[in-house]
């Protein structure tokens, strides 16, 4: 990692710092994707200024690094531990079975959370939770395990790429399905790639974890997306009564070439949708 010099590190706007104290002072940068990495393994050395201001650099911390396709595993369960002491957490459980090797990932995010945050005001934080229960028990009910839910967004990987297809269907249906405040309408993209990964101190690492948040962030509130590799692993195991759409072949953030992507089409499920947000 190059270091910043004086004038460099004094040139980056505030936001390319995951921790900025009440005094100004600047810490953890994440201006790319190296100091991302650094600032993981620093993270616990900082003295923060309070519990809050702590959990607030974490999520951007956290945000940064799945900007760069990072899932940053080891580090999520070092926090549980450093803040809960011995008590066994579900996210503890999980991560030293999460698998490795050809796996299938399924992420999400709520659309227009900004605009939904601005109008429900402290009303997000009840429908934020229902959604991450949804989420949560769509996944587990259909054989996946949770690496990390932050903010509104959620990561989650498979064994078999036909239990993310089913999991993926089940949070739009309930979602669809669900009454949410104020008339308004709570509505996730969800994005599924297949490859292979290994685990590393830091979390997963893989440029299919980088394809998969890139899939997901092309998709529209209630749309599932897939990539040509998971619907190439699923060969003549498709769940039953599940289509692939061709969307044509796509350019996405970060990738060299252009990627086939497919929407799962579903009975109940809404059959149209814009063009993909690529």
């Amino acid at each position: 990692m190059a270091q910043l010099t004086a004038k460099e590190r004094a040139n980056l706007p505030d936001r390319s710092f995951a921790y900025v104290d009440s005094r100004g002072k600047r810490l953890l940068p994440i201006n790319d994707e190296s100091h991302v990495r650094n600032a993981l393994a620093r993270f616990s050395q900082v003295n923060f200024e309070s519990e809050a201001a702590r959990e607030k650099a974490r999520i951007r911390l956290l945000k940064a690094a799945h900007g760069y396709g990072i899932m940053p595993v080891g580090f999520i369960t070092r926090q549980v531990r450093s803040e809960r002491g011995n008590a066994v957490t579900s996210s503890q459980r999980n991560a030293p079975d999460l698998p490795v090797g050809f796996v299938t990932l399924l992420l999400t995010d709520i659309e227009g959370s900004t605009r939904l945050i601005r109008e429900l005001g402290d009303g997000y934080e009840a429908p934020l939770e229902e959604t991450r229960r949804i989420i949560r028990d769509s996944v587990s009910q259909a054989g996946g395990r949770e690496v990390d839910i932050v903010a509104d967004e959620s990561f989650s990987v498979f064994e078999e790429p036909g239990d993310a297809i089913r999991a993926a269907i089940d949070i739009q249906m309930i979602m669809r399905d669900t009454g949410w405040p104020d008339g308004l309408e709570f509505r996730v993209r969800a994005g599924i790639h297949s490859g292979t990964v290994k685990m590393t101190s830091s979390g997963y690492l893989g440029v299919v974890i980088h394809k998969a948040a890139r899939v997901c962030s092309a998709a529209h509130g209630g749309q599932v997306v897939a990539s040509e590799e998971t619907k190439d692993a699923l060969g003549r195991s498709t769940p039953a009564n599940v289509g692939f759409q061709s969307l044509g072949a796509h350019r996405l953030a970060g990738l060299p070439e252009a990627h086939e992507l497919f929407q799962l089409r579903v009975d109940g499920l809404q059959p149209d949708f814009p063009e993909l947000r690529t």
